[in-house]
């Protein structure tokens, strides 16, 4: 549903592990453990457009635990939950954040 696109996949074709690309990065998620993931864990994902991922993820059915808002510090975020119950917050960093700016 995110759109990820996928690096390689590997282990059981029941129960595959996949890597995703993530910008410069790579994200692995296999199945390890049948236990509920712990209600403090969270992956953060950034994207370009918070609105435009709100958008069109609730036009494929996904479940929005919590709106996409401007939160205190300056980011807009809105989360989401994986089939397993992991939380997914997805950030986008406005233009004018301190974030934006050249940290040489």
């Amino acid at each position: 549903m995110l759109g990820l696109a996928i690096y390689r996949q590997f282990g059981p074709p029941d129960r595959p592990g996949i890597v995703f690309f993530l910008g410069t990065g790579l994200l692995e998620v296999s199945d390890t453990s049948t236990a509920p993931p712990p209600a403090n864990l969270a992956i953060w994902l950034q994207v370009r457009d918070v609105a435009a991922e709100h958008a069109r993820l609730v036009e494929a059915g996904v479940d929005v635990v919590a709106p996409r808002r401007c939160e205190p510090w300056g980011l807009i975020e809105m989360t989401i939950q994986d089939p397993d119950g992991t939380r997914l917050i997805l950030i986008q960093v406005p233009g004018d954040h301190p974030l934006r700016r050249d940290q040489r």
